[in-house]
């Protein structure tokens, strides 16, 4: 309770400033991580390496992205989100400075490698400021424009990819950060408000493991083709599972605290919804790959006209995001995210189809389209979904592993279909796959014999993200999305909610003999204290666990019963849209039998001594004080009054 309380106080009176704020570097970071495939030649010539040095270029960033962000999550909690976010942001500027003045591949590489942890450090602040800082009813729309920003781009940088290396030239593609970055600095600095802190350690042997072990998967990928899979491939590949396995375990069994605290997945909309952001990152990094070689090497396009074939996707995800953000909040996740994957398998068979020689431009753009329509139903919603259950003790944690999730599932994306592509050319191109002499280092079409067999190799590895989609899909499908109460996810049980109050029928015949209050009654023995003769307390009933108490009360609980809910106030809405529903007001009804209890009888047929009556086993001397009834040989067959009572037993019960 009390870090909610805190919370509160911090909340700015406008999130949105933070917000936007905070999604200049975000967009920045995200677009670094696509901009780099458009200019693979142009940096292949400038820096004379060959194919596989100049994807290491993106690989590497992707990867020093996914290693920290575990730790960037928690570091963030420890160290407040702004101050994490501002030393992201300033290494990144920093690094893409550095990489536009390499003039060496390893320099380029290792630039990349220090990009990768700045943005690292940047991401999982995003995600969770929105958190803390959006109250629950708002935070789906800051989520669906937190999703329609990565979505778009991830899209965008393929365009200003191809814009800024014909125009200026392939160091411009890093050179463009450093004044966005530094616009960004300050408008962080001025409207992103400082949240609290809270202690954590640091599980350095669980980044240390993960590190290993990723980095072991994707150079096993990335790298298999080029060694023919030789068998210390597969080994390097096995050992990088294993370490993971071992990471995993040690999370487990972690006595302190875990870099990813397990229980966090007992939530199954986050596991869920960490399955769907790594098969969108996959898709979306590995289908821009084959689209960017197809349009120059195919059709003849420039840097810039291949880059503006992303264009519609872009388009299309903006323009639907709005749309999808009001229904965030409102509707089941589980069709919208179905539909936006499902989409994106159709879009990418359907572009897969079309990828020939003879293809007009135009028709490239529908499915496009197509896959662009899908991905707005993809971003924001899965970003709502992942953290709606999440305590903001837990949203560093949690949006680490979220975007740590998407990250992992991008250097995936980028190593397997670089493997896939490859082998699928190899297969698919005369003389074993070699291109013409210099074709590596130039744009121009392909001469007309190579079109055929490139376009169809790149045509089946189109087919490679189609089938990762359907995962999604599936995904999709076992989400709970917001219908029931609110599960927050901290390894204890859930609280217990307060039980509505009792509502009984209308009915007058209706049977209520047991709607009693429940007491259990000792007769203390007298007391051998003098007290005053107009004060027998010594007469008195003494109730367990109240023995020291004075009873300076009589024995009276009124219980209200309230009237049924009206029946038109019903919404057949989700049940968080009951909040908006407002039932008319209804006149005060009549008294009616069926709502009294028998203390309101006994009220009504005597108010001065609610309980005096034989039948209670109490009498009122002529002080006015209540004495038991001394012990009749007619008590049992005296006559029950009123149609609640019942003769005295010693004990009135009720059910609550």
């Amino acid at each position: 309770m009390p870090e909610i309380l805190t919370e509160q106080r911090v909340r700015p009176a406008n999130p949105w400033h933070a917000l936007w704020a905070m999604l200049v570097g975000f967009f920045m970071i995200l677009v670094d991580s696509t901009i780099v495939a458009v200019a693979n030649k142009r940096v292949m010539e400038a820096l004379s390496t060959d194919y596989d040095g100049v994807i290491w270029v993106t690989s590497a960033y992707l990867l020093a992205y996914a290693v920290p962000l575990l730790v960037a999550g928690r570091l963030g909690d420890r160290f407040g989100p702004k101050n994490l976010y501002l030393l992201g942001l300033g290494v990144f500027t920093l690094a893409s400075l550095w990489c536009g003045l390499s003039g060496s591949i390893e320099m380029l590489i290792a630039a990349r490698v220090v990009q990768g942890i700045g943005a690292a450090l940047l991401t999982p602040q995003t995600l969770s400021t929105i958190t803390r800082i959006f109250p629950p009813d708002r935070r789906g729309v800051a989520m669906s424009v937190w999703g329609a920003t990565a979505g778009v781009a991830t899209l965008v940088g393929p365009l200003a990819g191809g814009v800024l290396v014909d125009g200026l030239g392939w160091q411009w593609i890093f050179f463009v950060n450093v004044p966005i970055g530094v616009l960004g600095l300050g408008l962080a600095v001025w409207l992103v408000p400082a949240l609290p802190t809270k202690k954590h350690s640091f599980d350095l042997l669980g980044v240390a493991l993960s590190g290993i072990a990723m980095f072991l998967i994707v150079f096993g990928l990335q790298e298999g083709q080029s060694h023919h899979w030789a068998p210390w491939i597969w080994a390097t590949i096995v050992a990088g599972t294993g370490f993971m396995a071992a990471f995993v375990y040690w999370q487990a069994v972690n006595p302190r605290e875990p870099l990813i605290p397990l229980t966090i997945f007992r939530d199954r909309d986050f596991t869920l919804s960490n399955v769907g952001i790594a098969v969108i990152g996959f898709t979306v990094t590995a289908m821009i790959l084959p689209v960017m070689f197809y349009a120059p090497a195919v059709c003849g396009l420039s840097y810039t006209r291949s880059a503006l074939l992303t264009a519609p996707m872009a388009i299309a995800t903006g323009v639907l995001a709005p749309v999808v953000g009001r229904i965030v909040d409102r509707a089941h996740p589980a069709p919208i995210i179905g539909f936006g994957f499902a989409a994106m398998a159709i879009g990418l068979t359907w572009l897969s189809i079309e990828l020939t020689p003879s293809t007009p431009i135009w028709r490239l753009l529908l499915p496009l389209t197509v896959m662009g329509a899908g991905m707005a139903f993809i971003w924001s919603p899965l970003a709502a979904t992942a953290t709606r259950n999440l305590p903001p003790q837990l949203a560093g944690a949690g949006s680490g592993v979220y975007n740590t999730t998407r990250q992992v599932g991008s250097v995936l994306g980028s190593a397997g279909m670089a493997a896939f592509m490859t082998s699928r050319i190899g297969a698919e191109m005369p003389a074993g796959g070699a291109a013409p002499a210099g074709a590596e280092r130039q744009a121009t079409a392909l001469p007309d014999f190579l079109r055929e067999p490139f376009s169809a190799a790149l045509s089946q590895s189109l087919l490679l993200p189609a089938f990762v989609a359907l995962f999604g899909v599936v995904a999709a499908l076992f989400l709970r999305g917001s219908v029931g109460a609110p599960r927050l996810v901290t390894g204890l049980p859930a609280p217990r909610l307060p039980a509505p109050p009792p509502q009984h029928s209308v009915d007058e015949h209706w049977h209520d003999e047991d709607d009693y209050i429940e007491y259990t009654v000792d007769w203390a023995e007298p007391a051998a204290r003098s007290t005053g003769a107009d004060a027998p307390t010594d007469l008195l009933p003494v109730v367990d666990g109240m023995a020291d108490e004075s009873m300076t009360e009589p024995l009276y609980a009124h219980v209200e019963h309230p009237l049924p809910a009206p029946a038109d106030t019903w919404h057949a809405g989700p049940v968080d849209t009951w909040q908006h529903v407002e039932p008319e007001p209804e006149p005060e009804p009549e008294p009616d039998r069926a709502w009294r209890s028998i203390l309101d009888d006994l009220l009504e047929d005597r108010p001065v001594d609610q309980i005096a009556h034989p039948h209670n086993g109490f009498h009122a001397d002529q002080g006015g004080w209540l004495q038991p009834l001394p012990p009749s040989d007619d008590q049992a067959e005296a006559p029950s009054e009123g149609r609640h009572s019942r003769p005295s037993r010693g004990r009135h019960s009720r059910d609550e």
